[in-house]
């Protein structure tokens, strides 16, 4: 049976949060499953839509890449490579930008909102780059690409542009399908729990850094926002509440029914406890793990030299059947 690829990728902005690790991460690592060929990668390019610091944004990726293999990812199973070194995404990107409508790209939500946070830097870059994300799920044939709401309209052009250049070229391409999370797919934020967590939020006590010593996390978690109800349940319109037990169920495997039993006549300090010493256990051996990758600089350089070797030659069979379905020699 032909094994299905997937193609993951995020970019080297900051720390990712524990809402980054439930919902997206650790599931990366869940796919790495004899019947899926997987690919992940550090995409540095699109990180240029905004302004970076040029060594900063060198150290974040490498550290991204350190973070990724601390979270499960095997590179010696899956090919874990950083985006700028498989300059084909690039060359292909300018082909699909060719087969793109404009009237498609002022619909991606993400631009209009990225351009209001950007206003002294709306380039051309912000505004294109999601031909870019089609070229990086296109160019290795990826069947799936696992997404958050947030990125699944890019996924639709994706599709959208396979299917047109296919009808004009001849198949070229394999029409990708969205894959959202089924669960913990969406923590949200300790300050907020209406919001989505972000590492963007204004607020440090709003979300977990999977960086994050294990004090910083327990006195996060203790000063996270609850609700005025006495009992602990998990019910429509309790969203701090909600948010705890969905955080407890995703690091310690235990279902709703058993968070909720477990914590019946407790109060709200014993949860909060209990859900920062389950996020502990969870996240202490990958940051281990991560020191010990960024300490051995030589193994993270074979690592995504290596990746970026066998991204490379795939998408480059993609990049000449492209190349020759237009025209070009």
């Amino acid at each position: 049976m032909e094994k299905k690829i997937i193609l993951s990728g995020i970019k080297p902005t900051g720390i990712p949060t524990l809402g980054n690790y439930i919902g997206a991460l650790r599931n990366w690592r869940q796919m790495q499953e004899d019947d899926k060929y997987c690919y992940y990668m550090v995409a540095d390019l699109h990180a240029l839509t905004v302004r970076n610091d040029p060594k900063e944004l060198r150290e974040q990726t490498r550290s991204m890449a350190a973070l990724l293999i601390a979270c499960g990812i095997d590179p010696e199973r899956s090919p874990l490579f950083i985006q700028s070194h498989v300059h084909q995404h690039a060359e292909l990107s300018w082909l699909l930008g060719c087969t793109t409508y404009m009237g498609e790209l002022n619909r991606m939500t993400q631009f209009k909102d990225k351009s209001q946070k950007h206003s002294d830097n709306i380039n051309a870059g912000l505004y294109t780059y999601p031909v870019l994300m089609a070229a990086d799920i296109l160019i290795y044939g990826a069947h799936m690409v696992p997404v958050g709401d947030d990125q699944k309209q890019h996924v639709e052009l994706a599709r959208n542009i396979a299917i047109r250049f296919n009808n004009a070229f001849g198949e070229t391409f394999v029409v990708p399908e969205p894959v959202m999370p089924k669960f913990g797919a969406r923590i949200m934020g300790l300050q907020d729990p209406e919001h989505k967590m972000s590492k963007t939020d204004t607020n440090p006590n709003g979300y977990i850094s999977m960086l994050d010593e294990p004090a910083v996390i327990m006195k996060k978690f203790k000063k996270a926002v609850t609700d005025c109800e006495p009992t602990i349940a998990y019910a429509e319109g309790r969203h701090g509440c909600n948010n705890l037990l969905t955080i407890y169920c995703a690091c310690t495997g235990k279902t709703m029914a058993e968070a909720v039993a477990e914590f019946e006549g407790a109060g709200y300090g014993k949860l909060k406890v209990a859900v920062a010493e389950a996020v502990i256990a969870e996240i202490e051996p990958i940051q281990a793990t991560f020191k010990r990758y960024m300490d051995d600089e030589a193994e993270l350089d074979r690592i995504v030299k290596k990746g970026a070797q066998q991204a490379g030659e795939r998408a480059q069979l993609t990049l000449d059947k492209a190349y020759r379905a237009v025209g070009l020699r």
